[in-house]
């Protein structure tokens, strides 16, 4: 293709990427009010009363909560045009092989949300509460910025919890090897380390509940990692085959 078929691709990818998503946006003004009533009577946002300090809080809240909802309905469109827009520069094993990625990245993205609104959410709100307690501090929390702490603490775990994939991708592509990530084990360690600390408050406890899974999805990955290598080692092999076949019968007869 050329620059400009290519450009024409691109933007027909584009099209269908902003159609759906108009028509999530739709569909998420429906389901954005039952949503926030739902999460302003969970057992975390019960016991607090949550305040609009500005006439226009909730309909920012809405329109947030909308957006998020809209992007997670859309992302396995999303994902699909990227890979229908760099398919055809792939060969046909690796087009299925990625192609069968989509629903692993999305439900990984959903159990990563839920791991952080189940586990670390919970526990980071009581932490809090427990801590103003002790300090005689009353808290007056804003309902703008309860769910913008919301979306802070869990949507990042939804890209963190894509780790095996990506590391599946690159060791397809053979830019990693299982083995690279063994000899670097340690250094990755303190990537993820540093990582949980980002996303967790200054607290030992919430640093070990959010550690402690990354530590074990990166093994877990290294596992999937090996399966990917033997599957590119394999793709290999028989791509090595095709073209010495290919050259063989583009040889003159002797």
């Amino acid at each position: 293709m050329t620059t400009v078929e290519h450009i024409i691709e691109l933007r027909k990818r584009l099209m269908i990427i902003v159609v759906f998503f108009v028509i999530a946006v739709i569909i998420s003004f429906f389901l954005a009010g039952p949503l926030i009533q739902f999460l302003q009577v969970s057992e975390e946002a019960r016991d607090i009363s949550l305040n609009a300090f500005k006439i226009t809080d909730p309909f920012k809240i809405l329109i947030s909560v909308m957006m998020v909802l809209a992007i997670v309905m859309t992302s396995p469109i999303i994902l699909y045009q990227v890979w229908a827009f760099i398919s055809p520069g792939l060969y046909q094993k690796e087009r299925t092989a990625t192609l069968s990625y989509i629903p692993f990245i999305f439900l990984l993205f959903i159990a990563g949300v839920s791991f952080s609104y189940y586990v670390v959410f919970p526990f980071v709100i009581h932490f809090m509460a427990d801590l103003a307690t002790d300090l005689n501090i009353v808290q007056t929390i804003g309902i703008n910025e309860y769910f913008e702490f919301l979306f802070q603490l869990t949507i990042p775990f939804g890209f963190v919890f894509q780790m095996p994939v990506v590391l599946l991708f690159l060791t397809r592509l053979g830019i990693l090897t299982p083995m690279m990530l063994t000899k670097y084990r340690k250094y990755i360690y303190l990537v993820l380390v540093v990582v949980a600390d980002i996303l967790t408050p200054p607290d030992i406890m919430s640093h070990v509940l959010v550690t402690l899974p990354l530590l074990l999805l990166f093994e877990f990955s290294i596992v999937i990692a090996k399966i990917g290598y033997r599957k590119y080692i394999k793709a290999e092999a028989l791509q090595q085959i095709e073209e010495a076949k290919r050259q063989n019968e583009s040889l003159p007869p002797q």
